[in-house]
């Protein structure tokens, strides 16, 4: 599940959490989070740590290590029909979905 590191991302997390637990107990009772993403992290504002703070108290070890961090050539790259490694490979976006990619293999 990603989740962008601002206020309202909580809230919707919230409501899903909730929709989870529905289609569980009425549809689906395998149905499990594998794993929260937290995207768009700014580390110049206290509000992304924070986020991040809640989400691991909340999800302790389903949240993934790597974050993604708020990038404009992450935000360029579909505006240019491309995906962020064939955008920009070096960009510090590319590297962090690079990374994301070898922890869920690693799972």
């Amino acid at each position: 599940v990603p989740i962008q590191c601002e206020y309202y991302a909580l809230e919707g997390l919230g409501q899903l959490i909730n929709t989870i637990k529905l289609v569980k107990n009425n549809l689906n009772p395998d149905l499990e989070i594998q794993g929260v993403l937290l995207t768009m992290y700014d580390a110049r504002t206290n509000l992304s740590q924070q986020v991040i703070e809640e989400v691991i108290n909340y999800f302790n070890d389903k949240v993934y290590k790597t974050i993604i961090p708020r990038n404009v050539r992450l935000s360029e790259a579909p505006s240019f029909g491309k995906p962020i490694n064939l955008y920009d490979s070096n960009s510090r976006g590319a590297e962090a979905y690079r990374k994301l990619a070898k922890e869920v293999v690693n799972l």
